[in-house]
Parts: C-alpha cells; structure tokens; sequence
C-alpha cells in the first residue's frame, strides 16, 4: 500500500499554499495526494442562531475542498489526487488521517501560532500527536526557491537514532530535489554528570567537547550518507541554543527538519523547545518528524 501525502485545508490562504507544497511533494515523490478538511458542526446551544446553518456550512467545506483539489489536479496532470470532507474534531481527525499518511501537510502563518481549524493549543497538539511527519507552509511560499536547489537543514541530536526519523526524512527529500543537506548538532557545556562513563571515555578519545560533538554528529550521518551517495551534506557543529543555533542556518533552506518527541502532561501533549522556536521563527516551510 502507498501512503499518500495528505493536506488539510480549510480555505486560508495558508491551507492553499499547504496544498500547492503538498501536490509538488507528492509529485517528486511518486505518491498520490489526499486533500481533505475537518468539518465539526458545534454542540446543540453553541450557536445563537445568527451564522449560517449546518447545511451551508457542510456545502460550502465541499466546496472548498473539491477547488482546492481540482486546482491541484490541473497543476499536475497525472497526479493522482483525492478529497473528502471528515466529520469529527480538528486534532482527532487530522492525528486519524496522519496515521496512514507519508506526511500530513499544513498552513501555518509562520510567525504565529497555525490557522484555521488549527487555533492555538489544538495546532500544537497536532503537531505533537500525529505518527508521521507534520509539514507546515505559509502562505508565502512559492515553487521558486525549490527550483534552486538549495539545502535541506536538520537539527541532530544525542545519539544516532535520537534523530534517525529526522535524518530519513531530510535525505529522502534532498534525493528527490536534488538538494544538499545541512546537518546541525549544536552543544553546550554540560554538568560534570551529564557523561556517563563510556562517553567520557570517548570524550577523551576525541580530544574534547567540539571534536566529540564533531565524531557525534558524523556517526549520526554515516548510515544516510551511505544509503544517500548523491546527497551531498554539510556538517555544522557550534556551541549554543539548540534552536537558535539551527535557526541561524536557515538562510536560503527551502526546508527545516527537526525531529519531536512528545512531552505529556495534564493538559495534553506539548512539543519541545527546538521544534516550537523553529516553528514560530523559521523563513521556510518546517518538517516536524516523530521519533521512530
């Protein structure tokens, strides 16, 4: 079964652009699209009777979906493309259709929190809950830089599967791009403990802290580089924030990588520092990849 590429749209001009990526994503790709919305009528006393009714409001979303579909579809003849209107809460729906999707595609309006059915913590939760890879594109975004062939940036960290997804992700897209990849690990003087005893026999074996995070991140990449021989990759090491120090090398990325491991709490799945920075600050549209 091939997992297609699914973007939720919900009319914005940023959902648009999300279905523009996503078609163009999926034509490099080789897979079919899927354009879709959540569509959730409020509970019975919501309302004070002064919008539009339920079925305006069901009409108009099938509507919305078909154009976006159909526009798709002509930009990329022999795409296959689907749409379907799903009944159900934004975050239950869209972690529903994540589950057998490549990647679930979105608007975001960049610096800010992500639009439409997607307002504030349900965004996040999304984000945080879905199994595959959450792509989010601003309105802004045009085929143009795609076409230059510029690089495909991914933030590393602690050990190699720590980031394994992430770097799957980012040298699978820079393969069918034609892109380089920009691989980041960024390190910061730790405690004492932080080490444990057979790292600091490495540390030492490397000759200190950079050179150690410089062999961290080459052991990280090893296993891409050799399944991806094409792609070429740039390896970064500095000293800092995390997320400032993946940020700084954006300039000129046509996509940021990073990778997500869900925090939980009372008040419901969160993501971490580095993906929420890179989200709200990144010039480019952002891959959010699970941990495998």
């Amino acid at each position: 079964m091939t997992h297609p590429i699914t973007v939720g749209v919900d009319g914005s001009p940023e959902s648009r652009a999300a279905a523009a990526w996503a078609g163009r994503e999926a034509v490099r790709r080789g897979v079919p699209l899927r354009v879709m919305s959540a569509w959730h009528w409020p509970p019975h006393g919501m309302l004070d009777g002064a919008g539009p009714d339920r079925d305006d409001q069901a009409r108009w979303a099938r509507e919305m979906v078909r154009d976006v579909a159909r526009k798709v579809a002509d930009a990329h003849p022999d795409l296959p493309v689907s749409d379907e209107v799903v009944v159900g809460p934004a975050v239950d729906t869209l972690v529903a259709e994540a589950a057998g999707a490549r990647a679930l595609v979105l608007g975001s309006r960049g610096h800010g929190a992500v639009v439409g059915f997607l307002l504030g913590s349900v965004g996040q939760q999304v984000i945080a809950e879905a199994g595959c890879p959450v792509v989010l594109v601003r309105a802004d975004d045009r085929a143009a830089p795609e076409a230059a062939g510029r690089e495909i940036v991914v933030g590393q960290q602690g050990e190699p599967e720590d980031s394994a997804a992430a770097l799957e992700f980012a040298f699978e897209t820079a393969a069918v791009r034609g892109a380089g990849v920009r691989a980041v690990r960024a390190w910061s003087l730790p405690p004492v403990f932080a080490y444990s005893p057979g790292s600091l026999r490495l540390l030492d074996e490397a000759g200190g802290l950079e050179p150690y995070e410089t062999k961290a991140l080459a052991e990280a990449l090893r296993p891409w580089r050799d399944r991806f021989p094409g792609v070429p990759v740039t390896p970064h090491v500095e000293m800092g924030s995390a997320g400032q120090v993946l940020l700084e090398q954006t300039a000129g990325a046509q996509l940021i990588v990073v990778g997500r491991r869900a925090h939980r709490s009372a008040l419901g799945s969160r993501i971490g520092s580095v993906a929420h920075a890179v989200i709200h600050h990144a010039p480019c549209p952002v891959a959010v990849v699970p941990h495998s």
